[in-house]
């Protein structure tokens, strides 16, 4: 999600080294180090344990409780998992995945009661991590993660994209196909309304974090819920909380990674993004992304740009999608991970602080629980 708040912008200033820039509802960083280069980001979380360097894009949907969860909860079980198992593994990365959605599950049980729309709020999650010479890249929903490798042959000059993650929208074939497969008895698992696929006609994502009125049953047929929405009788769940995993040897042709919600992506191809990255400085790359999606809008709406920065909270979503993005530049990846900046900063978290499209933009699962106490 697009993070930031307009009050706190001065304490991040002193304290992270980030700035709103000129777009009021943009938080970035132009430029920071992480153990294998340097990163430069708009809206994410990045966190650094002696394990890996983590990148996390958390896009919700239905409300900012979700979103808000997973940035609070899946980077420490991530690190607590991996050092019980002595590293970052596949199976280390489904535990921290299944238990940010079991404890999510049991938020929205104590909640119900307070706040029942809870339980359709969801988020997509996109992870990436960087443990030495490998990168794992974990993924629920369509946020893409794109790495920009230099090409072969005649063309050394040029770097060539490749999608490192799969999109989990019924709008791709492929996964309309499969969300179809997993229901023969259902004709209308997946429908076409309001312009695009949807499952069941509500959501286009087939894997997130919450959701759980979609996930178990006895949330759509609890009273207090029904009075809240419609919820659609369901026989079994329709979308899940597996992530899809990639593990891949960082190599030298290696040059950075975007890792994005699907806002950008909406807006600009994978070879566009990564052409703008490599044929720009680094120090406010992801900001440079961002203002070229937003440039898309504009000509796409036929307005200019300045008057797509003007469209506050709550408007803009009429116009485009939240967009996060994130660059990791791989400059260290063939040397060892625990180089001299490595050893002075091992642990460290850059996070933004909260969703600037929410109406109620501060707090987390924390007011959520004093209510319900």
């Amino acid at each position: 999600m697009m993070m930031m708040l307009r009050s706190l912008s001065r304490p991040l200033e002193r304290c992270l080294g980030v700035r709103a820039g000129g777009d009021a509802l943009m938080w970035h960083a132009d430029l920071k180090p992480h153990a294998s280069g340097d990163f430069s980001i708009a809206v994410v979380q990045v966190f650094t344990s002696p394990f890996a360097t983590y990148v996390g894009v958390y896009d919700g949907h239905g409300g900012p409780e979700a979103s808000r969860f997973v940035n609070k909860h899946l980077f420490p079980f991530l690190h607590k998992f991996a050092t019980e198992q002595g590293g970052l593994s596949a199976d280390v990365i489904k535990k921290a995945f299944n238990a940010t959605e079991e404890e999510f599950l049991r938020l929205v049980k104590r909640s119900l009661s307070v706040r029942p729309q809870i339980a359709s709020v969801g988020s997509c999650c996109l992870v990436g991590a960087i443990s030495i010479d490998v990168l794992y890249v974990e993924n629920l929903g369509d946020s893409r993660a794109v790495l920009g490798r230099k090409a072969s042959g005649d063309k050394e000059n040029t770097v060539v994209a490749e999608r490192l993650s799969t999109d989990h929208n019924v709008g791709v074939e492929e996964v309309r196909k499969e969300v179809e497969e997993l229901h023969p008895d259902d004709s209308h698992i997946v429908v076409y309304t309001r312009g695009v696929w949807r499952i069941k006609g509500i959501i286009q994502v087939s894997r997130s974090i919450g959701d759980v009125y979609l996930k178990k049953p006895e949330f759509y047929r609890d009273p207090i819920f029904q009075q809240f929405g419609n919820p659609v009788p369901l026989k079994r769940p329709v979308i899940t909380a597996e992530p899809s995993i990639l593990i891949r040897k960082l190599k030298p042709q290696d040059q950075f990674l975007i890792f994005a919600s699907d806002g950008l992506w909406e807006q600009l191809s994978d070879e566009a993004v990564v052409n703008i990255v490599f044929k720009n400085p680094r120090a406010g790359i992801a900001r440079r992304l961002v203002r070229a999606a937003l440039q898309e809008v504009a000509k796409k709406r036929e307005m200019r740009y300045s008057d797509i920065k003007k469209i506050k909270k709550g408007i803009r979503r009429h116009f485009h999608d939240d967009i996060t993005v994130i660059v990791i530049y791989l400059d260290k990846h063939r040397g060892s991970f625990c180089n001299k900046r490595t050893k002075q900063n091992v642990m460290g978290c850059t996070v933004a602080p909260v969703d600037i499209y929410s109406f109620n933009a501060d707090g987390g699962d924390e007011d959520l629980l004093q209510k319900i106490t």
